[in-house]
């Protein structure tokens, strides 16, 4: 009877040298195409920021800060800054279209998500949206060119609208995605202790899913900041300031990289690399300020 207790006691350590299982290949295998696959998207953005800042540099900090508060040449051919307008007509019509799109887009996911549940209005909301996230940018533009333009002209709002009709979209999706992911009890809790939904949408869930919602809405903001096809039918073509939003044509960094980049003068081109360039610092910019913006909520709550 003692015997086979000896023997289990007894049994030899496992083979530590025996070859790795299929599982552990696999593993392998995946890990390297990860790594594939980040390096296959890295490269062509990296080539594309070292040309960017390669070309971009050289134009807009030669002649600093000429280049970013003078106005625009009027004849292409002449080398030299700048792109004032252009800078300030992008805060205008990207700042605006925010102000439009990203609350209507956070109301519109709040009630998706917690008032709408799986009614029929809200499986048409969504289709909607699901829609729009597909038009060409460029089908906006004509749309806001029959809407708007034709009765009220050119103007940094008739851009607006077009961007917010593109941003609206990407920020409901992402913030109904943001939504699902707070936690359940954190609802429950609030409404044990007695608070109103409404007050528990304001107070708990936006809250939480802060972090999610501004980089939603920073997603949204980086693609309107770069539209063009759009600004073209309902901003028009300015050289000189124009800090009106309603009134008179305006401009933006994005047309002036597609009017200059098409030029077949050098000068010109060389502005639309430089304002490549003030473009992406401009992103960058407002996407570091957001991102402080969050990590100092998040930090006092």
């Amino acid at each position: 009877m003692i015997q086979p207790a000896i023997e289990l006691v007894g049994d030899a350590p496992p083979d530590l040298t025996a070859k790795p299982s299929w599982r552990s290949a696999k593993s392998t295998i995946m890990t390297w195409l990860m790594i594939g696959s980040v390096a296959a998207v890295a490269l062509p953005l990296a080539a594309v920021v070292w040309a960017v800042l390669a070309r971009g540099f050289t134009v807009a900090f030669k002649s600093f800060p000429d280049f970013f508060v003078q106005e625009i040449p009027t004849v292409a051919r002449r080398p030299g800054p700048g792109m004032g307008p252009a800078i300030l007509g992008t805060l205008l019509v990207t700042g605006a279209a925010t102000l439009i799109a990203v609350p209507l887009g956070v109301l519109g996911a709040v009630y998706l998500h917690e008032y709408g549940l799986n009614n029929r209005f809200s499986r048409l909301v969504r289709f909607m949206s699901t829609v729009m996230s597909g038009v060409p940018s460029i089908v906006m533009g004509l749309f806001i060119y029959v809407v708007w333009t034709l009765r009220f002209g050119y103007s940094a709002f008739g851009g607006s609208l077009a961007l917010a009709c593109l941003m609206l979209p990407v920020v409901i999706g992402s913030t109904e995605q943001m939504l699902k992911l707070v936690p359940h009890h954190l609802r429950e809790a609030s409404y044990a202790l007695g608070t109103s939904k409404s007050r528990t949408i304001l107070t708990v869930v936006l809250p939480a899913a802060l972090p999610g919602i501004v980089s939603g809405s920073l997603l949204a903001v980086a693609r309107a900041a770069g539209e063009t096809a759009p600004l073209l039918f309902a901003v028009g073509a300015a050289n000189e300031y124009n800090p009106h939003l309603f009134e008179q044509a305006n401009t933006a960094l994005s047309i002036q990289i597609f009017g200059n980049a098409t030029s077949s003068f050098v000068a010109a081109q060389d502005r639309a690399w430089g304002a490549a360039l003030t473009l992406v610092l401009l992103t960058f910019f407002i996407t570091l300020v957001a991102r402080v913006f969050t990590a100092r909520i998040a930090r006092r709550r």
